[in-house]
């Protein structure tokens, strides 16, 4: 699982880190609310763990603002703030758990899985529709005319986003920070290359190129449980 830690306490951010990717984590770190925000929008990621008191932005105000985007990614307040209306106003602006310093590896490493299972049970129960393709992204697996093809991880990811943003331009720069990672070194000349791979394996005549800018995935999307 991808997750997103903001935290200003940069001794915390190392041990955490350090914690959390032994613990199998991809972890980034933002260490001010306005940087938090920012990368927890793109969308990149299965959790975030989210500090209250940070600078620039607190993290109510981050989370208020990410919920009001349409944002849906687990959030899981790991702060000082300990008493029961500290606790009340963060679960109600929207944090899925909230777990109090100091803390106990283990419990944190617990609510972190609990989070990760109920987010990967609700993508198992969707599948993406459109124009004729069935997807599933939890699987990679695309049906069209009565065939499953099969995805690799990348290109599962990237028609995901290109699903989701059906009939919207996604950047190029999108593209990376969600299939390859916020800090990834991966360039624009890949991107194209994975397109060229989705538009010969699903022959996807009605993905266009936006010149300069990125791709345009169009047609009428539906989601629907999944059929197992």
């Amino acid at each position: 699982m991808k997750l997103l830690l903001v935290e200003d306490e940069s001794k915390l951010v190392d041990s955490l880190s350090h914690l959390l990717k032994r613990n199998g984590f991809v972890v980034d770190a933002a260490l001010d609310g306005e940087t938090g925000i920012e990368m927890a929008c793109t969308g990149i990621y299965d959790i975030i763990i989210l500090d209250r008191m940070l600078p620039n932005k607190d993290g109510i105000s981050l989370l208020r603002e990410f919920r009001s985007l349409g944002h849906d990614t687990p959030v899981l307040f790991l702060t000082a703030k300990d008493s029961p209306e500290d606790r009340a106003e963060g679960l109600n602006s929207g944090a899925d758990d909230y777990l109090i310093k100091p803390f106990f590896s283990v419990e944190l490493l617990a609510r972190l899985q609990a989070l990760g299972r109920r987010r990967h049970k609700e993508l198992a129960e969707n599948v993406l529709t459109v124009d004729g393709l069935v997807f599933n992204p939890l699987r990679g697996q695309v049906t069209k005319n009565g065939e499953v093809i099969q995805l690799t991880l990348k290109e599962a990811q990237l028609l995901e986003l290109l699903i989701r943003n059906y009939d919207r331009v996604v950047t190029k720069e999108q593209i990376i920070q969600k299939v390859w990672g916020y800090y990834s070194d991966a360039e624009f000349t890949t991107v194209n290359l994975y397109v060229h791979y989705l538009r010969k394996k699903l022959k996807l005549s009605n993905l266009k190129t936006v010149w300069g800018v990125g791709y345009c995935l169009h047609g009428n999307k539906n989601v629907t449980k999944a059929v197992n």
